[in-house]
């Protein structure tokens, strides 16, 4: 199936010389979505994942759904103030400044298997602080997914040299 093909691109947005990739048109299609679902847990059903953690909010759409289908937990890592009981924040780098995400303190256990997955790779920064937050809470990531990957923005070089896997890759952002 060819799941680029589905893919809307937005020129302009959310500001002048962005090509914004819009999922929305694969979320609606069930068959695409199935096909998306079906590719990352092929790729990661012997994994002995025990944890899948996704970063707001698009990320959540596909890493709650892989969860379900590995038969593991899932774990939202959200904007600060956003999760109800104590978390760890990690800051990250921005073109322009910094963020800053969080996770509940007590969602990954010391030695669980995490899979990171979100919806794009862009430069790495967001699941480059993913990954330190599951490492902070002594968690082990096996393996890290995107949708699509905009490869002339080398976001592999942000994160740590686990299985990175993309379903799709831009070579034009």
């Amino acid at each position: 199936m060819d799941i680029e093909a589905i893919i809307r691109a937005v020129p302009d947005f959310p500001k002048k010389g962005i090509m914004f990739r819009d999922i929305t048109t694969l979320l609606k299609d069930s068959e695409a979505f199935n096909y998306v679902v079906d590719k990352f847990y092929e790729h990661y059903k012997d994994k002995k994942i025990d944890k899948v953690v996704s970063v707001e909010s698009r990320g959540f759409i596909f890493g709650s759904v892989l969860a379900y289908r590995l038969g593991a937990g899932f774990i939202p890592i959200r904007k600060p103030g956003k999760l109800p009981a104590e978390v760890i924040k990690q800051e990250y780098q921005l073109e322009y400044g910094t963020d800053s995400m969080e996770i509940h303190k007590d969602a990954i256990k010391p030695g669980e298997r995490v899979l990171v997955h979100d919806d794009l790779l862009a430069t790495g920064g967001t699941v480059a602080a993913a990954c330190k937050l599951i490492e902070r809470l002594q968690g082990a990531v096996v393996g890290i997914c995107f949708l699509i990957e905009l490869t002339p923005l080398n976001g592999r070089k942000a994160i740590p040299s686990n299985d990175v896997f993309s379903l799709i890759q831009y070579d034009r952002d």
